[in-house]
């Protein structure tokens, strides 16, 4: 590396190198092979190589390369490429393809490079060497001495998990298996010692004393051994991090140069102004890192300055333009967040290889594709084969969930389109028919709001698919916020705490719709929140945000238990071989957690549960008669109860028999409906409530936790009931009651999505950007009216997914309900609920036209 700097003032000049490490694979077997001393002899006298710019590894399997030193990203791009060239060009002369990558799915047997040290490494660290088979990234930044090196190490430890992501490129293990991770390499790397963070220093001579007593407690052998994510080189002045998988992409090799060269310069500005720092728990950064080698590009990121969970583009977009400064000062912004924008339209090279191996079958294909890249010849062509006219003029309109920038299926959709497309439009037109059929012959139906019929309940042919790691996250956030919701209900209708300690202001309960008298009936702790619903989106950045809270009769489940079925049977193709959680599952839940929920006077034995719906006149009748058949229970109206003997009752001819949980599928209704003997049904049950002897699920006056108004404070929920934060962001809502936040509704109306604070349903809703200037004026003057019964919320482009018009696939929004069953513990079901809307519409509302898709958790 270079001689120790000169400052001239702003910019500083920090030069760069990179340390490159690659496989060697056998290009007939496609396995690692220890040829490593037989080409580094072959470089050596090869004319116009430098043998110096080339060294051996721990393995014989493993070639380093040491570029030299620059100052531009282009002069470094070229000499990375023209190392590989020379490396690529003797290996291949015997049969040996270069791999870069933090492992290799084919491994071989151990041959270790006849050193002595390495030879002494193996036998101190045995199962360590023996399973070091992967290969590093290693960036180099000039540093002016040693004492600013090792100043900087603690401070550039938080932006390192970011970095770890874009070079995620080993996500199968030496045997071939699938380790569920993008980086398997680091967790293998993390197992040394000496690795992760090192801490902070305040000098050269205190990270020297550090290491003297590393190699006087006998656990190293020299300070070579020091594998630090980042740390002082031990023999140029740079600091050098070493986090990164190996990369086949030599674009995203100098992606993550250009980055680190300016997260460096960024601390280095704010070491030399005197800046203080504060370091983040180390627990925290090791879960960033953890975090970032399972995820890779394609899932969620830990954002330190929250800390919060975000998609991996959110944050290197973020990071990128928080950088913008040091980049600019190095021309280096235009290259960089070109290059972000290719590596995230590529996607990782762990999903890459994922998708090679769904698409042949065959892990050679994996390694071809990654000498392939390695070489530079990048696979030509879409992965989706013959679905160009399926997808023709295809529109982006928001964050699509199947499709990436470039046309190309997300890792979680690469085999569905392919396979759906290859069937052709006229054969999906059948099969789609074939469906519509078997809804309306299942009694599928949904009666739209303002229509007399119901009619089959759209079930679109193109499945959604959820990676585990989604799935993962949304479970997370939504059982915490069941919890928190439930605990509100409790105390609102309780000792009213949050109102006395002024985190919620009482006007918004006195003045809540959803406010009942009734939510006063059930004991003290007893459980109000049994079945939630909660409306999650995606926004155009792909972030998932909680959109509403359906905690009185959230309805959703069977649909999406009989689109599984639907599916499964119109496309058996599709299902075979995959890993997916079954919906079926959830019928059993519910009866599990209805038996939970049975009140303290239930008596002896297994209680005794009951659905209750309003009749068949009731839009979503279809679920009331589908979950009572499928948990055994009967399905009940209000003229079959009978409350005598402070006990509920079904009556069925001469005979009537107890009831202890009575799941209710109607709300406010249930004030106007008589029971057999012709009293209003609503009184005598809270009665019952009261006493102990019947538990309702869910409560009534639970409408006030789905008033919109609330909705804004589940946050401050979070943190008050449960001593949390927040593990699913929402949106940005404003409450038009507050003289402020009522000023500044009005005066961006057109921006916003207003909502009535009782609306359900997509009704009353008022879309800003869409509306008419006549919607909006009436919008303006109902507010104006009545200001505490609407709110306003920021528009939020949801998230698109190809569904089938007629001969083409189209990008429709969509939403996801998730659905939580809270007994003794709240359990996220199986069974979400993917709302499609209709063409050009952002409602996804059934009620208002809207239709479903089959939802893929993976498991």
């Amino acid at each position: 590396m270079s001689p120790p700097y000169f400052f001239k003032g702003s910019p500083l000049e920090l030069d760069l190198g990179i340390e490159e490490e690659f496989h060697l694979v056998d290009l007939s077997s496609r396995r690692v092979t220890p040829r490593a001393s037989e080409i580094l002899e072959r470089l050596g006298s090869t004319p116009g190589t430098c043998a110096g710019n080339y060294a051996a590894e721990l393995q014989q399997s493993v070639i380093e390369t040491n570029s030299g030193v620059t100052i531009s990203l282009a002069e470094l791009r070229e000499n990375l490429v023209q190392l590989r060239n020379q490396l690529i060009s003797v290996a291949e002369k015997l049969g040996v393809g270069i791999a870069a990558a933090g492992a290799m799915p084919l491994g071989a047997p151990l041959t270790m490079t006849e050193t002595p040290r390495f030879q002494r490494m193996l036998a101190d660290y045995q199962l360590l060497v023996r399973e070091q088979l992967i290969c590093g990234l290693q960036v180099h930044v000039g540093m002016p001495d040693r004492d600013v090196a090792v100043q900087l190490m603690d401070r550039v430890s938080p932006w390192l998990p970011a970095l770890l992501a874009l070079s995620a490129s080993s996500p199968f293990s030496r045997t071939g298996d699938d380790t569920g991770y993008a980086s398997t390499r680091s967790l293998i790397w993390s197992r040394w010692p000496t690795t992760g963070r090192a801490g902070a220093f305040a000098s050269a001579a205190q990270y020297d004393a550090l290491v003297r007593d590393l190699v006087a407690s006998g656990v190293i052998s020299d300070p070579g051994m020091l594998y630090f994510d980042v740390r002082p080189s031990a023999h140029v002045p740079t600091l050098e991090l070493r986090i990164c998988d190996s990369s086949p992409s030599i674009d995203t090799v100098v992606l993550i140069a250009g980055l680190f060269r300016a997260i460096v310069a960024r601390e280095l500005t704010r070491l030399r102004a005197g800046a203080t720092y504060t370091p983040h728990p180390l627990a925290l950064e090791r879960a960033a890192l953890w975090r970032a080698a399972r995820s890779g590009l394609e899932g969620e990121l830990v954002d330190l300055a929250g800390p919060r969970s975000v998609p991996a583009p959110v944050l290197l977009r973020q990071i990128t333009q928080e950088l913008a400064p040091e980049l600019d000062e190095r021309g280096d912004r235009e290259t960089v967040e070109r290059l972000l924008e290719l590596a995230l339209g590529r996607g990782s090279s762990a999903a890459r290889q994922r998708e090679a191996l769904r698409e042949h079958g065959d892990m050679r294909e994996v390694v071809d594709l990654i000498v392939a890249e390695t070489r530079g010849h990048l696979q030509e062509g879409s992965a989706l084969g013959d679905v160009a006219p399926l997808l023709a003029g295809y529109p982006a309109l928001s964050f699509d969930e199947a499709l990436q920038p470039d046309g190309r299926p997300r890792p979680t959709h690469s085999s569905v389109l392919p396979t759906l497309c290859g069937l052709g439009a006229p054969a999906l037109r059948e099969r789609w028919q074939q469906i519509e059929q078997a809804q309306l012959t299942a009694g599928v139906v949904f009666r739209p709001t303002h229509e007399r019929e119901a009619r089959a309940l759209p079930l679109d042919i193109v499945p959604r698919v959820l990676s585990g790691e989604e799935w993962s996250r949304l479970q997370g956030g939504t059982a915490q916020r069941a919890r928190a919701l439930d605990a509100f209900l409790q105390d609102v209708y309780g000792e009213g705490a949050i109102l006395r300690d002024g985190v919620l202001p009482e006007w918004i309960v006195q003045r809540s719709p959803g406010y009942r008298k009734a939510g006063l009936a059930p004991p003290a702790g007893q459980r109000r929140a049994h079945v939630c619903g909660f409306d999650v989106i995606r926004d155009p950045q792909g972030r998932w945000l909680v959109l509403e809270d359906n905690v009185r009769v959230p309805s959703g489940v069977a649909y999406a238990i009989h689109a599984r079925r639907s599916m499964r049977d119109t496309f058996p193709e599709l299902t075979q071989s995959l890993s997916l959680l079954d919906p079926e599952q959830a019928p059993a839940l519910l009866r599990k957690m209805l038996d939970e929920s049975a009140p303290p006077q239930a008596g002896d034995g297994a209680p005794s549960l009951g659905l209750l719906s309003s009749g068949a006149a009731d839009s979503a009748y279809f679920e009331h008669r589908f979950l009572a058949e499928a948990m055994g229970i009967p399905l009940l109206e209000p003229e079959d109860l009978l409350v005598s003997e402070s006990r509920l009752w079904q009556v069925e001819a001469e005979r009537k028999s107890r009831l202890d949980v009575l799941y209710l599928r109607m709300d406010d209704q249930i004030w106007h409906r008589r029971s057999a003997d012709g009293k209003l049904l609503g009184p005598a049950l809270l009665e019952l409530v009261r006493g102990g002897t019947l538990a309702l699920a869910n409560a009534l006056g639970n409408g006030i936790a789905d008033d919109k108004a609330i909705y804004a404070h589940v946050p401050q929920f979070i943190d008050y009931y449960l001593g949390e934060k927040p593990l699913l962001e929402q949106v940005p809502t404003y409450h038009c009651a507050e003289p402020e936040q009522l000023s500044t509704v009005l005066d961006r109306l057109h921006e916003l999505v207003v909502k009535p604070v009782d609306g359900y349903g997509g009704l009353g809703v008022v879309i800003g950007p869409r509306a008419s200037e006549e919607e909006l004026s009436r919008a303006r003057s109902l507010i104006a009216e009545q200001p505490e019964r609407w709110i306003a919320q920021d528009t939020v482009l949801l998230s698109t997914h190809p569904t089938f018009a007629r001969n083409r696939l189209r990008p429709h929004h969509i939403d996801l309900r998730v659905f939580v069953y809270h007994g003794a513990e709240p359990v996220v079901v199986p069974a979400a609920l993917t709302r499609v809307a209709a063409s050009g519409s952002l409602v996804v509302n059934s009620s208002r036209g809207g239709g479903t898709k089959d939802t893929w958790l993976s498991q």
